[in-house]
């Protein structure tokens, strides 16, 4: 299994938007010299800083994809869809800065950080993220 001390992780917004949301690739690349695999879901979190603690609720997962190995050689990429929704959207939400994502790849406890300033809430009853799992780049 890939583990994050192996992985670079980055977006690309290249997914548009949609009604107050925003679709991108969540990409994790392979940055060591030996294969791993990818195979479900990444836990994704809003942070207020690179270290810090999550902010409101954790992505729930988009199951309209099927879960499948994606062998990563080194080099290659592994990718699935996140939605971001507008913070402002939500009545109820406290808008808060966040500084960007806590990526924890799947089965893995320890987690990469993607610098992506935008708002969160901190009311964690309200879900801004989704993420699918993982599919061959």
């Amino acid at each position: 299994m890939c583990k994050a001390a192996g992985l670079t992780a980055a977006t690309d917004a290249s997914g548009g938007g949609a009604a107050g949301s925003v679709y991108m690739k969540l990409n994790l690349t392979n940055k060591g010299s030996e294969p791993c695999i990818l195979r479900g879901f990444p836990g994704v979190s809003l942070v207020a800083e690179a270290a810090g603690e999550p902010i409101g609720a954790p992505a729930t997962r988009d199951d309209s994809a099927g879960v499948v190995d994606v062998l990563l050689a080194p080099g290659q990429t592994g990718t699935a869809v996140l939605r971001y929704t507008q913070a402002r959207n939500y009545q109820g939400c406290s808008p808060v800065d966040a500084a960007g994502y806590r990526v924890y790849p799947p089965e893995d406890t320890d987690s990469l950080f993607i610098p992506q300033p935008t708002t969160a809430c901190s009311n964690a009853e309200i879900a801004l993220l989704s993420i699918g799992a993982f599919q061959a780049a």
